[in-house]
């Protein structure tokens, strides 16, 4: 069940990733497409329009060459503007080709065999007109000239007007291709943004979704768990109780018996007979067992419990502990006692049993310090020894703790486990006085 969550999360997230991925290398691709577009168009629409300034300042010469050679007050004949002419027209010819190569404007087959064409009438024109110069008709070359050289010239302006105005539409047409770029781009990046942020709702919703019902299952193990320690912790007194009344009630009064009965044959046997020394050396082991059933009846399920109160129990185990565990215990109480129900406080003694028991069999320490504290609000137990100490990298997790957590909570209180200054272990048991003292 906990792993449908995790697949779905899984592939959800890889469903992600891939859309970004492919994303990323569309997006890359229109911009390395509106770079090129940048690159070659707008570097080609701007040496298309040098080259076409360039046309049109030597078509401009041409036309202040002509209009000194029909000045009549210049000195020189018309031959002598030939070498310009011849200038010109080697610079126009190279203009012509290069802007050939970078134009951008489309262009009609019809188009270019026009301004072909009418680039090669205007030279011939313009050698004709010398061949009359040099052959001394200079009023018929320049008659030629304002008829037929000046209207080529200015057909070519004309046409390479055209031509500029075409280039400037297009250098439009690419600026607009590229703000459309811009504007798709955008727009799917929004759009992209949308359903990204539509899958990660979708999956935040989904994911809460599973939190929740993971929680609440969580919850309901939990609470089934906490049933489950409170019966089993339950049925342990019970049956701690019930074997304390059996040792107590039976075992306790087949041993007082047999004590009672021993004395009398004690006191039938002869004075300093060996008979009445073995009556009452077997007497005395009689009560030896009979004091050790009982205090082990105490210890399984302490009657003065009920009777005394937690105080005066806790006073009379400490008493045999040394005995017991071969332990020094130092005992400190503070505060004015407050009523604890016998519920409570059997949980409070098994939790100093365990705790004690821990420093006897685990810390390797020879004494410890057992302090009880009532505050106004909750009463503190707490159980500290300068031994080995808890192993923080790997702390044990025997029955022992999980039984003494799960008392605290019953309590609805905590178990601390602590590492004093000295080293050591402190189990601190923390118990609210109004749970305590109210609990059934």
């Amino acid at each position: 069940m906990l792993g449908r969550p995790t697949a779905a999360l899984l592939l959800g997230l890889l469903i992600t990733l891939a859309t970004v991925v492919v994303y990323s290398w569309y997006v890359s691709r229109q911009i390395s497409g509106l770079r090129t577009l940048q690159t070659e168009l707008t570097d080609r629409n701007r040496r298309d329009s040098l080259q076409l300034l360039r046309i049109q300042n030597d078509l401009n010469q041409l036309g202040l060459a002509m209009r000194d050679m029909l000045d009549t007050n210049e000195p020189y004949p018309l031959i002598a503007w030939s070498a310009q002419f011849d200038r010109i027209r080697l610079d126009l010819d190279d203009a012509l080709r290069r802007e050939e190569a970078v134009s951008v404007a489309r262009r009609t087959p019809e188009q270019a065999q026009y301004l072909a064409s009418s680039v090669a009438q205007f030279w011939d024109a313009s050698n004709r007109i010398f061949e009359l110069a040099r052959a001394g008709q200079e009023p018929e070359a320049r008659a030629q000239i304002r008829l037929s050289l000046q209207a080529r010239q200015a057909a070519l302006s004309t046409a390479v007007a055209r031509l500029l105005v075409l280039n400037n539409e297009s250098e439009a047409q690419t600026a607009q291709q590229v703000q459309d770029i811009y504007s798709s781009v955008q727009r799917q990046v929004y759009w992209f943004l949308a359903a990204t942020l539509a899958a990660i709702a979708a999956t935040g919703l989904y994911l809460i979704r599973s939190n929740r019902r993971l929680f609440a299952e969580l919850a309901t193990l939990s609470d089934e768990r906490r049933e489950l320690a409170q019966t089993m912790i339950a049925t342990r007194e019970s049956t701690l109780g019930e074997i304390a009344r059996e040792l107590h009630d039976q075992l306790g009064q087949v041993l007082t018996a047999m004590g009672s009965m021993l004395g009398r044959a004690g006191r039938q046997a002869p004075e300093g007979s060996p008979l009445r020394a073995d009556l009452r050396e077997i007497g005395e082991i009689a009560q030896v067992a009979l004091d050790n059933v009982r205090g082990l009846a105490q210890t399984l399920h302490p009657s003065i419990l009920e009777e005394l109160g937690l105080e005066s129990t806790i006073d009379w185990y400490l008493s045999t502990v040394e005995r017991q565990f071969g332990i020094q215990v130092a005992y400190e109480r503070a505060g004015t006692a407050a009523a604890i129900d016998a519920t409570a406080a059997i949980h409070i003694y098994r939790v100093l049993q365990e705790a004690l028991s821990n420093v006897a069999r685990h810390s390797g320490a020879k004494s410890a310090r057992v302090r009880l504290r009532f505050d106004a609000d909750a009463v503190e137990l707490e159980v500290e020894d300068h031994g080995k100490g808890l192993d923080a990298a790997t702390p044990r997790r025997g029955l022992g703790l999980v039984a003494m957590r799960e008392r605290a909570a019953l309590l609805g209180g905590t178990l601390e486990l602590l590492r004093p200054r000295d080293g050591g272990t402190l189990v601190r048991l923390t118990i609210p006085i109004v749970a305590s003292a109210t609990r059934v």
